[in-house]
C-alpha cells in the first residue's frame, strides 16, 4: 500500500491532517483532537492510534470494499477551535462519521454541530454530560467521571476511609468530576469534608494543599483533573509531607503522568482501563488478547508506551467500523443505528454493550483500580485494601 501523505493546513494553533490515499478513499471519517497544547498527552496517542488503524484497515481492503479517508484537525486544546473544525468537517469535508474530541470542553462545543448535521459522533472525552442526557447522534468510549468517583469511593470504603478532601481542576472535566463526586458521595457513605480548586495555568498548588493538610478529620484526598495540574498537585503534596492517601482520576492514565510527577507518584491510586496493566491481567480475562495486541502494535509502531487515551481512539474507530460493516453501508442514519446496537464489543476500555438509553455501554467492572509502585502501574485486588 502507498505511504500515507499528511496534508497540513494551519488555522491559528490548529492544523489539519488528511490521511490515506485520496484517490482510493471513499468513506471520510473526521476527527478533532488536542494533538498540541495542554491536552497533547491525550490527543497525540489518539491521533497516532487512528492513523495506525485506518492504515491497517485500508491495507486489508477497507470497509465494505471502500477505503477510509481520515481527516484530522488539531484544536490545540481550544474548544472554540474544536467547534470551528467540526463545522469545517461537516460543511467542507463532508464526513460520514466523527471519532474524536479529546477533551470534555471540546466535545461539548462540537456536539451541536454534529447533532444538527445528523452525523454519528463518537467522543473520546470523559465527562458524563456527553452522553447524559442521551443525544441521538452522540456516543463515547471512555468511562465517565461519575464512574471514576464511584470506583474511588468503593476503594476508600475498603480501606475504612470516609472523610475526604477534593482538589479539583477548573477545566470542564475537573468541574464535571467534582460535581459527580459531590453528587454520589452520600450514597457511597463518603463525606466531602473540604474542597479546593486550581486553574489550568496554576503552577503551584501549595496554598490549597496546605489548607487541606490543616483540615481536621480528612482521611484521603481526591484530585479530579487532567493535564499537568494533577502532576503538580502530586509533587506539591509530597513536598508538604502530606501522608494521606492520594487518588487521581482516569484523566491521568498515561506514563507521562508518572514521568511528570516523578517519585512523588509513588502510592497514588486511580481507576483506569485494563490497557495499562495488560500483562498483569488473568489469562482468562476477555480483554487480555485485545489489550495485549494493541499494546504490542502501538509500541512497535510508535516506540512509546501505551496510554488509555490511545485506547479510547482504538475503541472508537473499531466500534464505528463494525457498525458500518453491520449496516453494509456508510449511510449516516444506518451507521448511527448500528453503533447504538453495539453488543459485547471487547475493547481496551471494557466490554461494550450500548442501547437507546446508554451511548457508552460500560459498567463499573470495566474500571480497574491501579496503584503506582516503583514508577509502574500495579493492579490492586478489589477484595481487600
Amino acid at each position: 500500500m502507498k505511504a500515507l501523505n499528511p496534508i497540513i493546513a494551519a488555522l491559528g494553533i490548529a492544523a489539519a491532517t488528511l490521511l490515506s490515499n485520496p484517490v482510493s478513499a471513499q468513506i471520510k471519517i473526521g476527527s478533532v483532537l488536542s494533538v498540541t497544547g495542554p491536552a497533547s498527552f491525550l490527543g497525540d496517542p489518539e491521533k497516532r492510534t487512528l492513523e495506525m488503524y485506518v492504515d491497517a484497515i485500508n491495507a486489508k481492503g477497507g470497509v465494505n470494499g471502500q477505503k477510509l479517508q481520515l481527516v484530522i484537525y488539531d484544536d490545540g486544546g481550544d474548544a472554540n477551535n474544536a467547534r470551528t473544525f467540526a463545522t469545517r468537517l461537516v460543511e467542507e469535508d463532508k464526513i460520514a462519521a466523527m471519532v474524536g474530541g479529546t477533551t470534555t470542553g471540546a466535545t461539548l462545543a462540537m456536539i451541536p454541530v454534529f447533532e444538527d448535521a445528523q452525523i454519528p459522533f463518537i467522543s473520546l472525552a470523559g465527562a458524563i454530560q456527553i452522553i447524559e442526557p442521551v443525544r441521538k447522534w452522540v456516543f463515547k468510549t471512555p468511562h465517565t467521571d461519575r464512574m471514576a468517583c464511584e470506583k474511588i469511593f468503593a476503594d476508600l470504603k475498603r480501606r475504612n476511609l470516609t472523610q475526604v478532601a477534593l482538589i479539583s481542576g477548573t477545566d470542564a472535566f475537573g468541574k464535571s468530576m467534582r460535581d459527580q463526586c459531590v453528587a454520589v458521595a452520600p450514597k457511597a457513605g463518603i463525606t466531602i469534608a473540604h474542597e479546593e480548586s486550581y486553574g489550568p495555568r496554576d503552577s503551584d498548588m501549595t496554598p490549597q494543599l496546605t489548607n487541606i493538610r490543616n483540615k481536621a478529620g480528612v482521611q484521603a484526598v481526591i484530585n479530579p483533573g487532567f493535564g499537568q495540574g494533577p502532576a503538580i498537585v502530586t509533587r506539591n503534596y509530597r513536598q508538604l509531607g502530606i501522608a494521606l492517601p492520594l487518588y487521581q482520576s482516569h484523566g491521568v492514565a498515561s506514563k507521562q503522568f508518572i514521568d511528570l510527577a516523578g517519585p512523588a507518584a509513588e502510592g497514588v491510586r486511580l481507576p483506569a482501563a485494563a490497557l495499562l496493566v495488560a500483562d498483569k491481567l488473568a489469562a482468562n480475562d476477555p480483554q487480555k488478547p485485545v489489550v495485549v495486541n494493541y499494546t504490542k502494535e502501538y509500541q512497535q509502531k510508535t516506540g512509546q508506551p501505551v496510554s488509555t487515551f490511545g485506547g479510547h481512539a482504538y475503541d472508537g474507530v473499531m466500534i464505528l467500523v463494525q457498525a458500518m460493516e453491520r449496516a453494509k453501508s456508510a449511510d449516516k442514519a444506518k451507521v448511527r443505528d448500528e453503533i447504538e446496537k453495539t453488543k459485547g464489543y471487547v475493547g481496551t476500555g471494557g466490554v461494550v454493550t450500548m442501547s437507546p438509553t446508554d451511548h457508552m455501554g460500560l459498567d463499573l467492572s470495566a474500571f480497574r483500580m491501579l496503584e503506582i509502585k516503583n514508577g509502574e502501574w500495579t493492579l490492586l485486588s478489589e477484595s481487600g485494601s
